[in-house]
């Protein structure tokens, strides 16, 4: 007979069985080796894989989120160390391992001895940021520690020459793989500080963590934390990352944007130049024509206070002045000439001399005196008469008064 307390639902099972997972602390941290298998990257972002060994699979999720975990991408067939937690997906009944890094097998524990050594330099002050020195903005040596036939001095060559055609590359060739690496790269920074280079590109092109080590060692990182010169780590891809990557002053994703960062653009700083001078001329045209309006209203008030101004100014006074005093007078004197010409035309019609032509005659004593009655005449008195056209001497023979009707 079936005891009805000991049945359960699936989901309360599932339930159950989810608990006894996440309570297993091993389960909640571990890593595990094998290969992949159908591994698929969904449009969400998340990454479906299995993965198998010869005696067992297991499914295994990496979600979008945790995908700064994995710095390569995965493929069937390779071998990998995934680190993260097992879970009971509820809903399905199974459980599955949940990705949080994967590393290509054999990395593992070069991931450990990188982590440790990046918290013992991180404990040191390597990291700090008050040590990180900023860079020129404009350089005129550039140097470079890397491998003379790799792609990555290409194209700093190639971008630093695009850029800038007059920045010096100065390049100290590296060993930047195996065992005699970090001792060659090390040389490289010291040689070019040496030199006084204005900024150091520290690199390689891209690999696995194995290719990469070399920057991952304590004397390389020593190296470019002593050095005197700003460095720039350029250490493989953007999702590359190693320890000199933190000790640098700036660290670039790739060689290529580390020419970037370290030369300025020439066609920016002659445009800049350009703009400068523009504003350089308008600034002093409005300068000079300040100054030249300013001048021209100090000599406009020096010619208003000068003597030979105020001379000048009292000469023109003077000459209106006469201009109008000659004015004046013409009018009073062809007044006067008017007003003479009337009293002229008054006299000649009370003159004498007027008056002999219209028959009239003037008498007058020997002394010139007018004889206008008979009483100043005496009988052989000489008298002269006036005519029109002469004088007549006579001598009085006799006066009769007669009075005039």
């Amino acid at each position: 007979m079936i005891d009805i307390r000991n049945v359960y639902t699936v989901g309360q099972l599932n339930s159950y069985v989810r608990n006894m997972f996440t309570q297993d602390y091993l389960l909640r941290n571990l890593f595990v080796k094998g290969e992949v298998s159908n591994c698929k990257y969904h449009s969400s972002g998340h990454i479906y894989f299995t993965l198998k060994d010869g005696k067992g699979a297991i499914s295994c999720v990496m979600f979008s989120g945790s995908r700064g975990g994995l710095s390569f991408r995965m493929s069937e067939g390779q071998q990998v160390i995934v680190g993260g937690y097992v879970d009971v997906y509820e809903r399905d009944g199974k459980y599955q391992l949940y990705a949080k890094e994967v590393l290509l097998d054999g990395s593992g524990q070069l991931y450990e001895k990188f982590e440790r050594l990046k918290q013992e330099l991180l404990a040191a002050g390597l990291f700090a940021p008050e040590h990180k020195r900023p860079l020129p903005k404009y350089i005129r040596t550039l140097g470079v520690v890397t491998a003379d036939t790799g792609a990555a001095v290409r194209d700093i060559i190639q971008v630093a020459g695009r850029r800038n055609p007059y920045v010096q590359i100065i390049l100290c060739p590296a060993i930047v793989q195996g065992e005699a690496a970090a001792p060659s790269i090390v040389r490289g920074i010291q040689s070019l500080e040496s030199l006084g280079v204005d900024v150091m590109i520290v690199g390689r092109g891209g690999g696995s963590i194995e290719d990469l080590w070399a920057f991952n060692e304590r004397e390389v990182a020593q190296a470019v934390f002593d050095c005197q010169v700003p460095v720039i780590s350029a250490v493989g891809h953007e999702t590359d990352t190693t320890i000199i990557d933190f000790v640098a002053d700036l660290r670039a994703p790739t060689p290529s944007a580390a020419a970037e960062l370290a030369v300025a653009d020439i066609r920016d700083i002659l445009g800049q130049m350009a703009f400068y001078e523009d504003a350089l001329g308008r600034l002093m045209q409005g300068t000079i024509q300040g100054r030249r309006g300013r001048l021209d209203s100090l000599g406009l008030k020096l010619r208003i206070v000068s003597p030979l101004h105020r001379i000048s100014e009292k000469k023109m006074e003077a000459v209106s002045a006469e201009e109008r005093l000659l004015e004046a007078m013409g009018r009073v004197v062809q007044k006067k000439r008017h007003a003479l010409e009337i009293y002229i035309e008054r006299m000649k019609g009370l003159s004498p001399l007027e008056r002999l032509g219209s028959g009239c005659a003037y008498v007058t004593d020997g002394e010139g005196r007018n004889i206008r009655s008979v009483e100043q005449a005496a009988a052989g008195q000489a008298l002269a008469v006036r005519v029109k056209d002469g004088i007549i001497d006579v001598v009085v023979s006799g006066t009769k008064r007669q009075e005039l009707p």
